[in-house]
């Protein structure tokens, strides 16, 4: 999966992009990491336990530009993708992205926007 400018989850109606109020610090205070390649990344877990080692995670990954990012919701291990919008079983875990997205989205971080 590559770098887009707007995209979403697996399985979500709601698409983000990077909000022009975006910047370098923005992301450090909001939980970010630079990585060795220069880009943003976030990984968060869903989990009710955040201790927990296994559930499902949130990782956006932002490019060192701030133009582009990807983002997906994972297994524990962070190697397959999942959709949280498939079961209705995963209804916690679905509120947790939607207020960890709020959060980002009040914070400048993100916009919603259509498709």
């Amino acid at each position: 999966m590559g770098f887009e400018t707007k995209t979403t989850v697996l399985g979500s109606p709601q698409y983000y992009q990077l909000a022009s109020t975006a910047k370098r610090y923005t992301l450090r205070d909001n939980g970010f990491t630079e990585t060795n390649g220069g880009n943003f990344q976030l990984i968060r877990p869903l989990q009710a336990t955040p201790q927990s080692k296994e559930g499902f995670q949130l990782k956006i990954t932002v490019a060192k530009d701030i133009k582009t990012f990807k983002m997906s919701v994972t297994t524990a291990n962070g190697l397959k993708a999942v959709n949280l919008f498939k079961d209705p079983k995963h209804e916690m875990l679905r509120e947790k992205f939607t207020f960890l997205m709020d959060g980002f989205i009040d914070r400048g971080l993100f916009e919603e926007v259509t498709k």
